[in-house]
């Protein structure tokens, strides 16, 4: 019987969430929801001395941002429960206790003053096969020594005991068959001397007990699969052990290296979901959400870095993506983060939006602004006008505060050097010809009668006319502005710009 499938997402708490932790969280849960599978969402709290107070709900509220909500996590529980390691902290030692029993762990009893000096002493060293025999550890101490160790709760951590001279080999979904030499693997930690077990133990443990069926994880962790491919096999369990996913990395725009927050700090952009401000220092770091990204546009760029359907298509809503994706696709090589290409995402998404979509988030950035936008219904027809001319939720102010807010001041200088009081008697006998009603149409075909009378081309007029209205050399067509604006506003602009033209 195929298993069922089962994935998790098991972030650190320890500050803002970056990209590529949502485009993790994204592929797990494309490949779930494709398969009729289950989201976890698992908190992995096992460091302590990285824990970051607030981490944890940020984290919730990032991906419940994107749409990406957990069938089971720590909030909504589960029947695999509890979803914090911390919470788990019990069944760890056991596994730990059992790998020494098997010989596949030691206790390691080096203080942190002898680890110290072993650096110093040997160029790059690490703790395994060619040091662990001159450590102070239970493969070198006698049996005595080791229990009477123990028995006074001498500090000590517990050890893999890495095999010499094997291949670890496994096939991952992306990058086909792989394997490793043991021979340059160290003794990782599995339990720390607190009690608490590393990143190693805890996944493998947990993962296991959670009936994880696949491993979707970052690159990075590449390295450290052949110690939990031995910790599987080693605890018994080699029939029950995940299919390995390794995804590529989000590279930097020049293509050298993992995209970080110091990478966008200096080139301008986020790389964070939403805002994260540490609670240590109050340093605030932006997100994508406050930047003025919709959520739709955030997903459907994440999953276009390193995975394409095979088609030119590039806008997906989250049914095609659930539709569409499958691993197969996804590319073994980086994918290079291109900012400008992810605000075409966010513009085709506003663009293909309709306005009682985009409204909740466009109040919100007028809002934001301290700019009263009156009805829905006059804003919705705004957000029509204005949309094809915002990249970000933002835009929509900057593009459209003058609906609601006559200008203040003009571009004099594209008006003044043309102006003539000619000019200003035409607009005086345009504006007494408005009244409310009146389509764009009508209101460009006056124009244009009024234009021929007072022996002006319509072109000489309407950027006077657009000055009038928005205060500059912006904004949609004028005689949409002019129905939105009413004709009583209208009238009341123009006037007031032929003052200040003269």
């Amino acid at each position: 019987m195929e298993k069922k499938v089962r994935v998790r997402f098991a972030p650190s708490p320890t500050g803002g969430l970056h990209l590529g932790g949502v485009r993790t969280a994204l592929f797990n849960y494309l490949f779930a929801k494709k398969h009729n599978g289950t989201f976890v969402l698992r908190i992995e709290d096992t460091d302590q001395t990285r824990f970051v107070d607030g981490a944890e709900e940020y984290i919730a509220s990032c991906l419940e941002w994107c749409g990406l909500k957990p069938d089971e996590s720590p909030s909504l529980g589960g029947p695999f429960g509890p979803y914090r390691q911390s919470e788990r902290k019990a069944t760890y030692r056991q596994y730990a206790e059992q790998l020494v029993a098997s010989g596949h762990a030691y206790y390691a009893f080096d203080t942190s003053e002898e680890l110290e000096a072993k650096r110093k002493e040997i160029p790059n060293f690490t703790y395994g096969l060619a040091t662990r025999a001159v450590m102070r550890n239970s493969l070198t101490l006698d049996a005595a020594e080791v229990s009477a160790l123990l028995a006074s709760n001498t500090p000590h951590v517990v050890r893999i005991k890495i095999p010499e001279n094997e291949l670890v080999s496994f096939t991952d979904l992306i990058r086909g068959h792989v394997s490793f030499d043991t021979n340059l693997i160290d003794d990782k930690v599995l339990l720390k001397a607190d009690g608490m077990p590393t990143y190693h133990l805890a996944v493998v443990a947990d993962d296991r007990a959670m009936e994880i069926s696949h491993v979707f994880r970052g690159e990075e962790w590449l390295p450290s699969a052949p110690i939990h491919v031995l910790l599987w096999r080693y605890l018994g369990w080699g029939d029950e052990m995940p299919v390995w996913v390794h995804l590529p990395l989000i590279l930097k725009p020049d293509g050298n290296g993992k995209l970080s927050k110091r990478d966008g700090d200096r080139l301008g952009f986020p790389v964070y979901a939403q805002n994260w401000t540490d609670p240590k220092t109050g340093d605030l770091t932006k997100g994508f959400k406050e930047l003025g990204f919709m959520p739709e546009a955030f997903v459907n760029l994440l999953a276009m870095l390193g995975w394409n359907d095979g088609t030119d298509q590039e806008l997906f809503a989250m049914a095609e993506l659930i539709d569409k994706f499958s691993v197969e696709r996804i590319s073994k090589a980086g994918a290079k983060f291109d900012f400008e290409k992810a605000k075409w995402y966010n513009h085709e998404w506003i663009k293909k939006s309709k306005a009682q979509e985009l409204l909740p988030f466009v109040k919100e950035a007028f809002a934001a602004a301290d700019t009263e936008t009156g009805e829905d219904v006059q804003l919705a027809k705004v957000i029509d006008l204005i949309k094809d001319r915002c990249n970000l939720l933002g835009d929509f102010v900057a593009q459209g505060a003058y609906f609601f807010n006559a200008p203040g001041n003009y571009d004099l200088d594209a008006v003044k050097p043309k102006w003539t009081a000619e000019k200003a008697a035409f607009f005086e006998a345009y504006a007494s010809e408005l009244e409310d009603g009146q389509s764009a149409a009508v209101l460009e075909e006056k124009f244009k009668i009024l234009a021929a009378a007072h022996n002006f081309k319509p072109g000489e007029l309407m950027l006077p006319l657009r000055v009038m209205l928005v205060g500059g050399k912006f904004g949609p067509g004028v005689f949409d502005i002019a129905v939105s604006l009413g004709a009583a506003e209208t009238i009341e602009r123009i006037h007031k710009a032929i003052a200040a033209f003269n």
